[in-house]
């Protein structure tokens, strides 16, 4: 036998579903259930606010839209992209509270000077605007 075929012999092919994971969850179907029904209820309450017009101030209306799809993006994190403080020792989580925190700084900083040029900005009368090309 040559030296060859013998290392093909010796090569041990391992065909199981065991995955190395690092302890990641992957859900049940129950968990993928509760997800999709939480994500259902969680989108078809704000539709309902806005078509039936429930809150008198647009303000109130607008807060409590956004505190639903920050609850929607929680539920799907955990329901759908199984994250949570153990799996990946906990980098998951913390690359998710990085990642947040650049986006409202980001966001705030874009709010902040958008704000500041509508209130700098010199207002335009309609004879200005008439001459524009």
């Amino acid at each position: 036998m040559s030296a060859q075929s013998e290392r093909q012999n010796t090569v041990v092919h391992h065909d199981t579903d065991d995955h190395d994971d690092a302890g990641a969850h992957h859900g049940s179907f129950k968990d993928y259930l509760i997800g999709f029904f939480l994500s259902a209820v969680l989108t078809a309450i704000p539709f309902w606010i806005v078509i039936y017009d429930v809150f008198r101030n647009p303000m109130v209306g607008a807060v409590v839209i956004l505190i639903f799809a920050f609850v929607q993006i929680v539920v799907h994190m955990v329901y759908f992209l199984h994250l949570n403080s153990k799996s990946e020792g906990g980098w998951t989580v913390l690359a998710l509270i990085f990642t947040s925190i650049l986006v409202v700084i980001t966001l705030a900083g874009s709010l902040w000077v958008m704000s500041h040029l509508d209130a700098n900005m010199m207002p335009m009368s309609p004879a200005h605007m008439r001459s524009m090309p």
